[in-house]
């Protein structure tokens, strides 16, 4: 999966998850059910992190600015904003591209450069790893509790 499509993907699902989470709040708000809202929430967390984490990656990646990949990261906190911040990307070709460190390609400069090429030689095991990272922060964010106190 190219940088493009990959981003694509998160950024969607980045929505749908906050669609989720808006509505399970809804719904407890309405006096209509809480159960959703750690359902709803415990999914949008786990695909937030995953949108933090392919932000940095395609941003390392197609070597955007950091205004750029700043902004990328934030729009995951705002609701609905990572397809709009997809689009203009897409728009100005911020997305184009191979993965340039993938075997065969481009030598890394720099430790996150080399970390990447890593990533992308042995896709399986950083996979893995990556998810085993994720789950251990969204663990962690679980036993910290909601960010607003009922």
């Amino acid at each position: 999966m190219q940088p493009r499509q990959l981003f694509r993907t998160v950024a969607f699902a980045e929505v749908v998850t906050w669609a989720g989470l808006i509505t399970a709040l809804l719904l407890r708000a309405f006096g209509v059910t809480a159960a959703a809202v750690p359902i709803a929430g415990g999914i949008h967390g786990f695909v937030f992190l995953s949108y933090g984490a392919m932000t940095i990656f395609v941003w390392v990646n197609n070597r955007w600015s950091a205004g750029a990949g700043v902004l990328g990261l934030l729009s995951a906190v705002v609701p609905f904003a990572t397809l709009p911040f997809e689009w203009a990307m897409d728009r100005r070709g911020r997305l184009d591209g191979p993965w340039r460190l993938a075997p065969g390609g481009e030598e890394p400069r720099g430790f996150v450069e080399h970390v990447q090429a890593w990533v992308l030689r042995r896709p399986w095991l950083a996979i893995g790893l990556i998810l085993l990272l994720i789950v251990a922060v969204f663990t962690v964010l679980l036993i910290l509790g909601p960010p607003v106190p009922r």
